[in-house]
Order: structure tokens, then sequence, then C-alpha cells
């Protein structure tokens, strides 16, 4: 079965578990899947997206970009993740750990090298917040560079 947003849900190590085009039927503001939501209403007819997964990240990339962060590359594009394969568990100063986004929703994100690094750059972000963190190989030393809710003014 191919999910709206093109994905081979058979080939995905979550499908009994995802929230996503499972419910499309269901309340839209229930839906755990970015995707799933906006495809309740109708598409821009202009791609295979639709017009507010388009606006929506339109709106993710400026903001990511806006936060100025040194030696992070442009961000040109954001991809669907869900939440169990990019839930990084962060060491707070006061030596807690906890992890920020929820395993079975569906963020939008990206990841990117950071200049003169072997590290990278991980971004995730839903219609509340953004998530920035830095990392080694394989998700190792995770550190949050930025989480914050959005700035709808953007």
């Amino acid at each position: 079965m191919k999910a709206i947003c093109g994905l081979d849900c058979d080939k995905c190590e979550n499908k009994h578990n995802c929230r996503g085009c499972m419910e499309i039927n269901k309340n839209p503001e229930q839906y755990a899947c970015i995707v799933a939501r906006c495809s309740k209403n109708k598409g821009c007819g202009r791609c295979d997206d639709c017009t507010e997964r388009c606006r929506l990240k339109e709106e993710l990339i400026a903001e990511f970009n806006a936060l100025g962060i040194e030696d992070m590359p442009e961000v040109t594009g954001l991809n669907e993740l869900i939440g169990s394969y990019i839930n990084l568990e962060y060491t707070l100063p006061n030596g807690q750990a906890i992890r920020l986004l929820e395993e079975d929703k569906v963020y939008l994100g990206n990841q990117m090298e950071k200049a003169g690094s072997s590290r990278c750059y991980g971004l995730a972000a839903d219609e509340q917040m953004l998530l920035v963190c830095e990392y080694g190989e394989n998700g190792t030393e995770a550190e949050i560079v930025v989480y914050q809710r959005r700035n709808r003014g953007a």
C-alpha cells in the first residue's frame, strides 16, 4: 500500500503503529501525519502535494533559515519523517535524559551536514514547534540547538 506521501507503507517498520493515512476518514485535527491532515483538504492541482502542505513546508523552511544558525546550510527542502526514526535522546545539564518528539507522529524535517565538521544538524517541525539538534554518527551525542514554538509571523 502506498501512503498519501508516496512512501511504501508495507516496507515501513512502524506500519502497525502508524496513525497516519489509516486515519484519513477521521477528524483531521487528530491525524498524526501532516500529509494525511492536509490531504483531507483539496489539493492545489499543480503537484502531488496539497496546498496546505506546500504552504506549511514553505513557512517551515523560512523559519528554519531565519534562525541564523552558524555553520548550518540553507534549508531548501523538508521530508516526511516518522518520530520513531528521529526521536533522539538528549541529556539535560542536570543529567536527565529526555526525548522531545512523539514516536508515532509524522514531522517535516531534514538532515544537514554541519560545515567544517563530521557532525550533522537534524531538523524536525510540525504546526506548533521547530527543533534543531546537532549530533554525531548515527545520532550519537545529540545536543539541542533550538527547540521553540513556531514563529507564525515569518
